[in-house]
């Protein structure tokens, strides 16, 4: 009986080029006659570049990462040992791309733009100085699906970008997702928590402050200046004004047209929520009572 074992490095094979032990397939094949048969597939099972492909990707001087030859990279850019930057994507000057980041192809990064370790950009062009954390995921298809007429769920194409501006803060484990019908965008200035997710079409402006956990369903407009407290929801095709203020735990689900503040669920002004917070509270003693 032959046994099969497969030994697969979690690393690009193209990492460590010099080290013939890792990114490689091994098929290890044992038969009764203690036999053994040793082959060799350069294929890397998470990128899944093929060996050819691989000869293109070169060591960057600057952090020991590896970069496609056709990608546009600045020399002062730093590209961290563990790091791969895809074909003709763009790394502006003292651009840093942390270890383990995957920056995909056709990718464009602003100078003096930070990213962290084992974050994952794809479809998508960021701006100058911006702070993108690890394990942010930035250009991934959005949640879109319909009923066809058989009943069976049917996946919306997703085949647009995000867009993000200057000096936009991303906090770890945040996932934007890239546009169906026209492209995801966040404006310059804002800053972005741990845990939040933006969906698929949402447009965000300027100077924009999202706590952690907040989720914006997709095609949402939010306008300028606009605060959501932490794990504040927006359902989806909202618009909210600029200057507006979200309590946390609030979620909105109708437009918003004037700035202020608001809370609760559905979220209504903040005066209103607070006169319903207690006349609840007054109706519950009296049940006690």
């Amino acid at each position: 009986m032959a046994v099969t074992l497969k030994r697969v490095s979690p690393i690009a094979p193209f990492v460590f080029r010099s080290f013939p032990r890792f990114g490689t397939l091994y098929n290890f094949s044992e038969s009764s006659t203690t036999q053994s048969t040793f082959s060799t597939s350069h294929v890397n099972s998470e990128t899944g570049v093929e060996a050819d492909d691989a000869q293109d990707f070169l060591l960057w001087q600057n952090g020991g990462g590896r970069f496609h030859k056709s990608a546009s990279i600045d020399p002062t850019a730093v590209i961290e040992f563990g790091a791969i930057v895809h074909p003709k994507s763009v790394l502006g000057s003292n651009a840093r791309v942390g270890s383990g980041t995957v920056v995909g192809p056709c990718v464009t990064i602003g100078q003096f733009t930070k990213i962290g370790y084992n974050a994952a950009l794809s479809n998508c062009a960021v701006g100058d100085s911006c702070v993108i954390h690890n394990g942010v995921c930035i250009g991934q298809d959005g949640f879109g699906f319909f009923v066809n007429e058989d009943g069976n769920m049917v996946k919306k194409p997703q085949m647009l970008n995000v867009r993000i501006g200057n000096h936009v803060d991303i906090g770890a484990n945040t996932c934007i997702d890239r546009g169906s019908w026209r492209d995801t965008v966040i404006g310059d200035h804002s800053k972005i928590d741990n845990l939040v997710q933006i969906g698929h079409n949402v447009v965000i402006g300027k100077s924009c402050m999202f706590c952690g956990q907040v989720g914006i369903a997709g095609s949402v407009m939010i306008g300028d200046y606009v605060v959501l407290g932490g794990r504040a929801a927006v359902r989806d095709h909202v618009s909210i004004v600029s200057k507006v203020r979200v309590a946390a735990n609030s979620c909105v689900t109708k437009d918003i047209r004037e700035a202020g503040d608001y809370g609760g669920f559905p979220s209504v002004p903040i005066h209103v929520w607070r006169r319903q917070i207690a006349i609840q509270r007054r109706n519950s003693e009296k049940g006690e009572s």
